[in-house]
This record gives structure tokens, sequence and C-alpha cells, in this order.
């Protein structure tokens, strides 16, 4: 004994036929279905933020080659920097801000990001608010 489906109408074709995928209310057999235009999924990342990212990576690598040197010297640290922490995160102006950037080693850097308390005592973070 099989099981058969029923026929549908299809939306494309109108003809009563197995039905292969639905788009919101609508069902489509298998060639109408692949002949539809189908929404644009959104970008993960606008044309804006993806130009900043770019931006970004240029001067990332110009900032770690003026400062080879990790900035933080904590218990772990390698000495070499190899990170960008941003002092005051990266929302807005900050994240192309080298003015808010400190080079670190990945060591010091987990820690300064897991420790955020005692990375503000120490100068290496700073409030994101607008401080008079």
């Amino acid at each position: 004994m099989s099981i058969t489906p029923k026929l549908k109408k299809c939306a494309g074709c109108e003809q009563m036929k197995h039905i292969w995928k639905s788009h919101g209310k609508d069902k489509y057999c298998q060639p109408c279905w692949y002949s539809i235009e189908k929404p644009k999924s959104i970008s993960p990342v606008s044309e804006k933020r993806r130009g900043e990212m770019d931006e970004y990576a240029r001067l990332r690598d110009v900032f770690l080659v003026a400062k080879p040197r990790c900035e933080a010297k904590l218990v772990g640290c390698t000495g070499v920097s190899s990170d960008v922490h941003h002092s005051k995160g990266r929302v807005g102006d900050n994240y192309l801000n080298i003015g808010t950037w400190v080079a670190l080693c990945r060591s010091c850097h987990s820690y300064v990001e897991t420790h955020p308390e005692e990375a503000k005592e120490l100068g290496l973070s700073k409030s994101r608010l607008n401080e008079s």
C-alpha cells in the first residue's frame, strides 16, 4: 500500500498538481517553484559597514606595525601585539577612532575582555558615556 499525496492547485500554473514548496500562503509545483522570483535575503552586513570594515583592516595593520609591543603587560603577556582593543567599544565613531585603540597581545586582550572592571582601573578600558 503506497500513500500518494493529494493534488492541489498550484499558484503558478493554476493546475492541479503535486505541490513542491510553499511561499507564504501560495503553494507551487516543482516547475513553477523554480520559475518564481523569490525575495532577496537581507545581507548580514550593510554596504556602509562593509566599507568601515575594509578601512578598519587597513588602519589596524598600520596601527599594529606602529605599536609592535603589547601595551598592557599583564600576567601571561607574550609581549607581541596582535590584537586591537577598542577601549571605548566599537560603536559609532570609536570603531575607526585610533585614539581609542590599545595594542594588546592575545593573552592580555582576553583578560581585558573578561575582566572589564580591572581593565578600567588599569586604564585599558574607558566608559562609553560622554563625560565632560
